[in-house]
């Protein structure tokens, strides 16, 4: 019950001024002057104001409103480490119960600290769950938080202003004082970087129970193939070098040793992903002689900003000599030594369009070329009618690295290039624009040159005839397109065809980029999900093993997405490196953010909560004091109103509020109806007495 008086006045309060203010003068004069009844008329006026100020009793039915307070749970990675998980949830329920015996408070728990899938920069933000959990209560009804925690918090403010309210905050720290761990992390790593090019980078190894400038062993490995094994000096930054070994991303992994009783091993690796690009690739095209297709060639490569493209066209071969002055041609002389001696080498791929061997250069050119494809070189046969006769280059010492040889027959009729079977998976032909309808939408070709039963995979067909043939030989590749008319596409006759991409798709398959390998396994984050891509020739692919960070293994099957396709997306509840394997190929994805602040420091510690706590009345304190307690000690909680410090040796307080609601009003007029009249009559009637006399 809460009373108060009201007044309510019956006229404006210039009248009011205007009617009391002569009357009290007048009395107060008789007052003055000793005359009779100067009291009794002052009593009327006081009654008279009274009536006219309309005094009123108002009783309010006020409800007492609870404070609400915060449990704030840390489910962070970090958290997962030793007994603190267990820890939490044990002084969790303990803090319940207390609380739950205090009907003043209206408790709200929070657990917080996994990433969500779209987090971008994994850390323990407890202060922003916090103030989630208090967004629709108005600060005057807030009795102060509990924060069960490891006490490696990212978000804490500076100052208790930065809370938006006036309440303790308490910290329940869990982990042993005394804790033991080694880290390492990148200072310096660039985010792109040339392939096959000495990369710049640094690191630091910090230990918790180690010196500065002890020493200690550190790996550094490169898409999973160890590189380099030094030592590190503790706390100092220290300087390395790698080469990235493939174009796309590449994980550069630096690890420590680990140290007995150490904490975890998670923060011992540190992750780098360096997109690797790679120079321009050369390409030597040489044209046999000019013809259509020939031009189709040369734009294609000149267009890709990739390639640097060297082209020479045999315009006058031996058999043309005539007594035509050397100064007098317009031409050059075809440099086969410098291009097949001196810097075959430094050529990516090489192309014979419609190419014969008509004597333009000597035998031994051709073991130099055979020689450059079994060391790892690329060559791309584009045949025409040439092929079929005799001075085709079959009949060179290139046979040995050619995947057909010809038969002799030329076929001349109208076809449809088709995938085959191994065409619709393998990854140069595969999902090729067009190729899904039958007859496939794009035009027809009219030569098909024969040959013997192809080694290597036969992708295009003419009809029953193999159309383009690829295959490895030695540590190089080999392609073999079957026939000249590929420039029938790029004319757009019958509408054309998607020749750009096939022959794109040829010239990177055979110089090796890693996306259009036949057999091959990639994964990458994404979010909070691990997808991973299996691409292969077989029709089945086996279930994928998956490492955790934390050591432990899954199996996860595949599924077929689209011909030579296999995939899975796997939700992840670990940030870090995953090893995946299938079969004999392994590879590696980190998924999150590779500088989470989560990793940086996994020890145990009341340092970072315990200046804001103290400065709000509240504290910190372990939950676990010594290294060797065998249980936890949850300090009672009660209800500290008005005290400053709302914390001491084995209990923390939270604090009440004086907040209510109004539930009903209650009002009394003190000088109205028969109360107001009676009392007023009875004043008059003894001041008019009273002057009678």
């Amino acid at each position: 019950m809460y009373l108060s008086l009201d007044f309510q006045p019956l006229v404006s309060t210039a009248l009011l001024v205007l009617l009391l203010v002569p009357m009290f003068v007048l009395t107060l004069v008789g007052i003055y002057f000793r005359q009779r009844g100067s009291l009794l008329r002052l009593l009327a006026v006081a009654a008279f104001s009274m009536a006219l100020f309309n005094p009123i009793v108002v009783n309010e039915e006020r409800e007492p409103l609870k404070s609400v307070v915060a449990v704030i749970a840390d489910r962070s990675q970090s958290q997962d480490i030793g007994n603190r998980r267990a820890d939490t949830d044990v002084a969790l329920k303990q803090v319940q119960t207390a609380l739950s015996r205090l009907p003043q408070f209206d408790v709200r728990t929070v657990e917080t600290g996994r990433a969500s899938e779209n987090d971008d920069a994994v850390s323990t933000r407890l202060f922003q769950a916090l103030n989630s959990a208090f967004r629709d209560v108005p600060p005057s009804r807030i009795g102060g938080a509990i924060m069960i925690t490891d006490g490696q918090v990212h978000d804490i403010p500076p100052n208790p202003a930065g809370l938006g309210f006036n309440a303790p905050v308490h910290g329940l720290i869990t982990g042993t004082p005394g804790e033991i761990d080694r880290r390492i992390q990148f200072v310096r790593a660039p985010r792109f970087g040339l392939t096959g090019k000495p990369q710049q980078m640094a690191y630091k190894v910090t230990a918790s129970n180690e010196p500065p400038g002890s020493r200690v062993r550190v790996r550094v490995r490169v898409n999973g193939t160890e590189t380099a094994n030094t030592d590190a000096i503790v706390g100092e930054e220290m300087p390395m070098e790698v080469t990235l070994s493939r174009a796309g991303i590449n994980i550069v992994e630096i690890t420590v040793d680990s140290v007995p009783g150490e904490l975890t091993e998670v923060n011992n690796r540190a992750v780098a992903m360096v997109d690797g690009i790679r120079e321009n690739l050369r390409v030597l095209l040489i044209s046999g002689e000019p013809h259509n297709g020939e031009r189709t060639w040369r734009n294609l490569l000149k267009s890709d900003a990739s390639v640097d493209l060297v082209h020479f066209t045999i315009l006058r071969p031996p058999e043309k000599q005539d007594s035509t002055p050397l100064p007098e041609l317009a031409l050059i002389a075809f440099p086969t030594r410098e291009l097949f001696v001196d810097k075959i080498g430094e050529f990516d791929l090489i192309i014979f369009d419609r190419y014969q061997h008509r004597d333009v250069m000597s035998l031994l050119y051709y073991d130099y070329i055979n020689d450059y494809v079994q060391k790892g070189g690329a060559l791309l046969i584009a045949a025409g009618p040439e092929y079929a006769g005799n001075m085709s280059i079959a009949n060179t010492p290139l046979l040995s690295v050619l995947p057909a040889t010809p038969t002799g027959n030329i076929e001349e009729r109208a076809f449809y290039p088709r995938l085959s079977d191994q065409g619709k998976r393998h990854p140069v032909t595969r999902g090729l624009e067009g190729s899904e309808q039958e007859p496939p939408n794009w035009s027809r070709w009219f030569r098909v040159i024969d040959v013997n039963p192809p080694e290597g995979s036969v992708i295009m067909n003419a009809g029953e005839r193999p159309l383009l043939v690829l295959n490895r030989m030695g540590e190089g590749r080999v392609g073999m397109f079957l026939s000249d008319q590929g420039w029938l596409w790029a004319r757009g006759f019958e509408g054309g065809g998607p020749h750009a991409a096939l022959y794109r798709r040829i010239a990177h398959w055979l110089m090796k980029e890693p996306e259009l390998e036949e057999e091959a396994l990639t994964a990458k984050g994404s979010g909070r999900n691990l997808e991973i891509h299996r691409q292969t020739m077989k029709k089945v692919a086996d279930p994928a093993s998956i490492i955790t960070p934390s050591g432990k293994t899954k199996s996860i099957p595949l599924t077929e997405t689209e011909p030579g396709v296999f995939t899975a997306s796997v939700p992840t509840d670990e940030i870090g490196l995953y090893q995946v394997a299938n079969g004999e190929l392994t590879t590696l994805a980190h998924v999150g953010p590779v500088d989470a602040p989560e990793f940086t420091d996994n020890v145990s510690t009341t340092a970072k909560l315990d200046p804001l706590a103290r400065q709000t009345g509240g504290g910190t304190r372990r939950l676990r004091p010594t290294t060797d307690q065998n249980s936890i000690e949850v300090p009672n909680v009660v209800a500290s109103r008005g005290m400053a410090n709302a914390s001491g040796d084995n209990w923390i307080g939270l604090r009440p509020t004086n907040e209510t609601v109004l539930k009903s009003v209650t009002r009394l007029p003190l000088f109205s109806g028969f109360l107001g009249l009676a009392a007023m009559i009875l004043v008059l009637g003894g001041m008019w007495y009273r002057e009678g006399k």
